[in-house]
């Protein structure tokens, strides 16, 4: 299953169109064409780090764990920060974040100032998701503490992370986009 439906069976697509005031189809888009450039930012930050993806799900607990998911799918208003904290973790600046936020407008035909909006509350969705897999709720933890009631993919927290980062491997990674930065210049 790839990580935009995933984040479809949690709430994520609805709770986002109830915040931004856009249609779940509009939550959607967004979610399609953002997804593979954030999930590329995540596996960019587990192979660049010693410790791999151990390494990353230390960073997903130190972001706040599960409790990121839990801040987009609740009915108060989500801390953005908390997102922005994740992109800059995986993304390393806002030029970054701007420039996935207009690849993915050119790709969804949304408004970059939409997607600009989406794209923290998709990091959470998928660092908070990929931190449940691996067990840090960030209250709770173990299968019981999932929304959705299954223990984490694979024998180990490792697999799960690496399991999940393996599932979306689309076009526009964040290699093609930072590429494509390098080649007319950050705006």
């Amino acid at each position: 299953m790839q990580m935009n439906d995933i984040i479809g069976q949690l709430g994520g697509l609805q709770a986002m169109a109830r915040e931004l005031g856009v249609s779940e189809d509009q939550a959607q888009s967004g979610v399609s064409a953002l997804l593979p450039a954030i999930l590329g930012g995540f596996k960019r930050q587990a192979q660049s780090n010693p410790s791999g993806v151990e390494g990353l799900g230390e960073m997903l607990g130190r972001l706040g764990g599960g409790g990121l998911l839990d801040n987009v799918l609740s009915h108060e208003p989500t801390d953005l920060s908390r997102g922005n904290s994740v992109l800059g973790e995986i993304f390393g600046s806002k030029d970054v974040s701007r420039t996935v936020a207009q690849s993915a407008a050119e790709r969804s035909g949304l408004h970059p100032s939409l997607l600009q909006k989406m794209l923290p509350m998709v990091a959470m969705l998928a660092a908070g998701y990929m931190a449940k897999k691996r067990g840090m709720s960030g209250q709770a933890s173990g299968p019981e503490s999932l929304p959705f009631g299954k223990a984490p993919f694979g024998a180990g927290p490792a697999d799960g992370l690496a399991g999940v980062l393996g599932l979306h491997r689309e076009g526009n990674s964040l290699e093609e986009i930072l590429r494509g930065m390098a080649g007319r210049g950050a705006r």
